[in-house]
């Protein structure tokens, strides 16, 4: 069952990736791109890395869906939905691609891989965390959570009207208090 899962899992990915470059609209190909990783989370599941290929599901996901509202905001064309050429310079690319991959299958092929020694670790992500880190891991956790409070503090002192300054404290008002005319709910 799980040789399937992998199998199945590395098919979708490599199909994914390959129609991130097969569509011609940036929506569609984002979102066979959120698919190819998806399928790389679940290789990472399937291989017993529980933890890194929930996080890969999850950061890959809210990138994604980051991605594509800025697409939607920010794009010429309409949720970039209009077709449009997603490379340049295809021949080159192909010629790039397919060395890159020949070399990498060699790679992979002919290495002489190493045996394992001992048993798998009880707490696989304790271990990676220690070889990553060190004894450094409680630093690392403290800074993240600094950089989070620092993210929100920004935002918090770069807007100088509140969540309920335009319909006042209670929401009653009967005209939203803009300071630049035309907006929403105008």
């Amino acid at each position: 069952m799980t040789t399937a899962a992998f199998w199945i899992l590395a098919v979708l990915a490599v199909a994914g990736g390959v129609m991130v470059f097969r569509f011609d609209s940036m929506a569609r190909a984002t979102f066979s791109l959120l698919t190819a990783l998806l399928c790389v989370g679940g290789e990472l599941i399937v291989l017993g890395l529980e933890y890194l290929g929930i996080v890969t599901v999850l950061m890959m996901t809210i990138e994604m869906a980051i991605m594509a509202v800025f697409m939607i905001m920010f794009m010429m064309n309409p949720a970039g939905l209009m077709p449009m050429t997603m490379v340049h310079n295809k021949r080159g690319a192909a010629a790039l691609c397919v060395t890159a991959f020949v070399l990498l299958v060699a790679g992979i092929l002919l290495a002489p891989w190493p045996r394992r020694r001992g048993r798998a670790p009880a707490d696989p992500t304790t271990d990676l965390g220690m070889a990553l880190m060190g004894p450094q891991m409680l630093t690392m956790m403290t800074l993240g959570m600094a950089l989070f409070a620092t993210i929100v503090a920004t935002v918090v002192l770069a807007t100088r009207r509140g969540r309920y300054e335009r319909y006042g404290d209670d929401l009653r008002a009967t005209r939203p208090d803009d300071p630049v005319r035309g907006g929403v709910g105008r």
